[in-house]
């Protein structure tokens, strides 16, 4: 199948507008990042805002739950809810004592 001449003259020409048009192409919209499930000590300690070595001895005595892959220790990011919930909890039953 064969396109016309000027057919083919009008997407030519078509094409060469839009290689000179100076207007940039839209960029795509960047997916948004998936929430991490595992995060390591320091993210964690970030997220709690506290030092990364009291996070380590939280997690060494078992406060922060976390688990071993292998030879990394990751922290559950639902653990680092749960522990700020329960140092909030504790905090109301002191104020309310």
């Amino acid at each position: 199948m064969t396109t016309p001449k000027p057919a083919l003259a009008a997407v030519l020409a078509q094409l060469a507008q839009l290689l000179t048009d100076d207007t940039p192409a839209p960029l795509p919209e960047p997916r948004p990042m998936p929430e991490r499930v595992l995060l390591t000590v320091e993210e964690a300690a970030e997220r709690l805002q506290i030092g990364r070595t009291v996070a380590w001895r939280l997690v060494s005595t078992g406060e922060l739950q976390s688990v071993q892959i292998g030879r990394l220790r990751r922290v559950p990011a639902a653990a680092v809810a749960e522990y700020a919930a329960q140092l909030i909890a504790q905090q109301a039953r002191r104020t309310s004592a």
